[in-house]
């Protein structure tokens, strides 16, 4: 058996059972790949794939596992490589972060330029997408963390460490019937055409469930990942808006007035998640550092050694509102207590 034979194993799955997108991946050939396969079916007397005719339909049962097993041992082979840098001192690499858009826009550049100053030699890549597409790009190992707030069970599989908790805010113009409430309700939010995120509004999402619980029925008539996008619709008076605290700028905004909804909906939390298995590298400990007030390395290193054991971490000292965060918090003054319409 080798290591090889599980990488095209593992390809074969990951370009939905393609042998030739698998080989072009791999930057080999499709008879190459094919041979190797079939050396290990061969190997361990077991058929991995199930076969219609020269196409592959899918894994046996026998496959699930052993592909299963494979990445696992692909993944220690990388952590192994990753223990041999950071023992020459090559502070060299990519961090790869899965975010939001709202994190990647409001809260990340000022983390970012910290950490860069910290590890001038090590790149930074932002992948942006919903929650769930955020979770599942650091389950299938195409990044190192995700940052999000969705909601704790899409990341199940991760260790997931809670960075700051913040609230939502409702945008409309100055000139808004909204505007002339004190503290509007979520009956008042319901009378109008409501632009939100994608997937705020899902079954048993924190908005779907507010207003299920006050009996109204809210009117979503657009849906946007990037609350930017959402603010350009508001600015057209096509609805008002639901976003995060954050994504609002007193200055560039100022068209817009914002109004603290937090006796509304539920305080969100925003978590960083990574994989159990991962090995952490020394950049990767002062990122963490970065993001989570109050934690080392080495609480880090216990907190994924009681993940490991199957008690999970339950870090809860570093929760703290936004505008508290010892790195960014002077930004955010406004955000999360309640001052937006002053």
């Amino acid at each position: 058996m080798k290591l090889q034979q599980l990488r095209y194993l593992v390809a074969i799955v990951d370009n939905g059972m393609n042998i030739t997108q698998a080989a072009q991946a791999l930057f080999t050939s499709q008879p190459g790949v094919s041979k190797q396969v079939k050396l290990l079916e061969d190997e361990l007397s077991l058929p991995l794939f199930i076969r219609k005719g020269k196409s592959l339909d899918g894994l046996t049962d026998a496959g699930e596992e052993v592909v299963r097993r494979s990445r696992r041992i692909l993944t220690e082979v990388e952590n192994i490589r990753s223990v041999s840098r950071d023992m020459a001192g090559q502070l060299q690499g990519e961090l790869i972060v899965a975010t939001t858009h709202t994190q990647a826009r409001y809260v990340l550049p000022d983390l970012l330029e910290g950490f860069q100053r910290a590890f001038p030699g090590i790149s930074v890549s932002l992948v942006q997408g919903t929650s769930d597409r955020i979770a599942k790009r650091v389950q299938d190992q195409e990044a190192d963390f995700a940052i999000a707030s969705g909601r704790s069970e899409l990341f199940s599989e991760l260790i997931t460490l809670p960075i700051y908790h913040w609230e939502r805010t409702v945008l409309v113009p100055h000139e808004h019937e909204l505007a002339s409430l004190e503290h509007p309700t979520l009956a008042d939010l319901a009378r109008y055409p409501i632009i939100s995120y994608t997937h705020s509004f899902d079954p048993g999402s924190d908005q779907a469930v507010a207003f299920e619980r006050d009996g109204s029925r809210p009117n979503v008539v657009f849906t946007a990942e990037d609350p930017d996008v959402i603010k350009a619709y508001v600015r057209k008076e096509m609805g008002i808006g639901i976003v995060a605290c954050m994504a609002y700028d007193k200055e560039k905004d100022s068209d817009l007035l914002a109004i603290d909804a937090t006796r509304l909906f539920p305080s969100c939390t925003t978590w960083i998640g990574f994989r159990r298995d991962r090995f952490l590298r020394d950049y990767m400990f002062g990122f963490l550092e970065l993001m989570v007030p109050g934690l080392d390395r080495r609480k880090i290193e216990e907190l994924v050694e009681q993940a490991e054991g199957g008690r999970g971490p339950a870090y809860g000292e570093s929760l703290a509102a936004l505008n508290n965060h010892p790195s960014i918090g002077n930004r955010f003054s406004n955000c999360c207590n309640g001052e937006f319409n002053l």
